[in-house]
């Protein structure tokens, strides 16, 4: 029920994109939720979508992981290697929503690295 501020001291702000997760957080245990929505995200450099039963993951600086939930929640078994056109559809979602999000380029928040006493 929030509104989103079009501005912030004089400066424009770049709507986010997105919906409320509250309908999904308050419907009835087991009730579906929407399979053919992508949610990505990003937290230091750490980037992961999810498409339905798929989770495209990966650690900063490191190759995707393809994980089925349905079948493994506990994402035991990478299947990235089986599964390479999944793979470039759920990167290529990520990559559409990093430039939109002004995610990219990763690490862009990281200070540059300083040798303490100099």
């Amino acid at each position: 029920g929030a509104t989103y501020p079009r501005e912030f001291g004089g400066q424009a702000i770049k709507p986010l994109e997105g919906r409320s997760l509250v309908p999904l957080l308050t419907a009835a245990p087991g009730a579906p939720a929407r399979p053919d929505r992508v949610l990505c995200w990003e937290h230091e450099s750490n980037r992961a979508v999810r498409l339905g039963r798929w989770k495209l993951v990966a650690m900063a600086d490191q190759p995707w992981e393809l994980y089925d939930l349905a079948t493994d929640p506990a994402e035991l078994r990478d299947l990235a290697a089986a599964e390479p056109a999944r793979v470039r559809e759920l990167a290529a979602a990520w990559d559409d929503w990093a430039r939109r999000a002004d995610v990219l380029p990763l690490g862009a928040w990281k200070p540059a690295y300083r040798t303490p006493g100099k």
